[in-house]
């Protein structure tokens, strides 16, 4: 049975929902004024595309228009040249362990955009992953055009068409499978003000410096639910906004890997609801996850299953601006 979409909602997804042709560049360049723009890349082992991605962002956003001030990866303990071929196309490469120094070790991928955002210099910051195929410069303009056209926007999420790719086809829109099985019932049960994000676990989004650094990063998978559901507190619903940035593609992650971040949104929304007062433990039950892998023997399958334990619990680097006063913790 399908019911009448909330006004709220509607309302909300007429006003703040875009598309990155409505911008040309140089009415965004005109928009931009004194402001610096910085775009953040967290990388770990992305030698493959973070070349690309780094010189489209320099020479269509740099050297053509005037557009971006900085070009900022992470370099999230990689093994392989990420952090090398990422300089030589242009960037500015920190470790997240340098910024970090000093704090509590923590893992993921929450944690070196908090890098990123502490060691950026730019008053509007972009985030985009590092693992994107076909990159174009539009995602970057896509996300900027909201925040440097309209002062009541803080921030923007994007989404896109995710095509995933099949042994048997291609499914248009067959990515974002953690989005509909874990991210988008969590929302809708709990936070029924953020429905209409159309990609809440989206990689690509921006914000103004001001903002983000009020906010917590959850080191883990959990920290774009995170965020939204943090921002949606500290500015309001009005200050949100989306762009839909065409096609993504990217490299898709095993159904096992998607289970392990599925349940790190969990405990990451669990959080949210202990603070909300909706739930009156701070941490779930149980924070390790059993999950169980088809065992071979002589290249035959085996019936029985190999049993493998993961800890999903999930930790967060405090709101930077709170650390901002305590001279030299963050590298900057």
């Amino acid at each position: 049975m399908t019911h009448d979409v909330s006004p709220v909602l509607e309302a909300w997804a007429s006003s703040r929902t875009f598309t990155y042709t409505e911008w040309s560049d140089a009415e965004l360049v005109r928009a931009k004024g004194e402001d610096r723009v910085s775009v953040v890349i967290p990388a770990r082992n992305e030698q493959a595309t973070i070349g690309a991605i780094v010189t489209t962002i320099r020479e269509r956003l740099m050297d053509e228009i005037p557009l971006v001030d900085e070009i900022l990866v992470v370099d999230s303990r990689s093994t392989d040249d990420t952090a090398l071929i990422a300089e030589a196309a242009g960037a500015r490469v920190v470790g997240q362990d340098d910024v970090t120094r000093g704090l509590p070790r923590m893992e993921g991928k929450g944690d070196a955009l908090w890098a990123g955002l502490a060691a950026s210099t730019g008053d509007v910051v972009a985030f985009v992953d590092g693992d994107l195929e076909d990159f174009s410069a539009h995602f970057v303009t896509g996300l900027l055009g909201p925040l440097l056209t309209d002062a009541s926007v803080e921030f923007v999420k994007g989404f896109y068409h995710r095509p995933l790719h099949r042994a048997t086809g291609v499914e248009p829109d067959g990515g974002g499978r953690v989005t509909e099985l874990a991210a988008r019932p969590l929302i809708n049960l709990f936070w029924p003000e953020l429905a209409g994000v159309v990609q809440p676990l989206a990689g690509e989004y921006a914000g103004r410096r001001r903002v983000l650094e009020r906010i917590p990063f959850v080191s883990g998978y959990g920290v774009e639910i995170a965020m939204l559901i943090d921002l949606l507190a500290e500015a309001g619903l009005d200050a949100l906004a989306q762009v839909d940035l065409g096609v993504r593609h990217h490299r898709h992650q095993s159904t096992e890997a998607l289970g392990r971040m599925s349940a790190q949104i969990m405990v990451t929304a669990w959080g949210r609801l202990h603070r909300a007062g909706m739930v009156t433990e701070e941490l779930p039950p149980s924070t390790l996850m059993t999950q169980f892998r088809r065992g071979h023997d002589g290249g035959l399958p085996r019936l029985d299953r190999e049993i493998v334990t993961h800890e999903v619990g999930v930790t967060e680097r405090p709101p930077l601006a709170s650390l901002r006063r305590v001279p030299g913790l963050v590298a900057s």
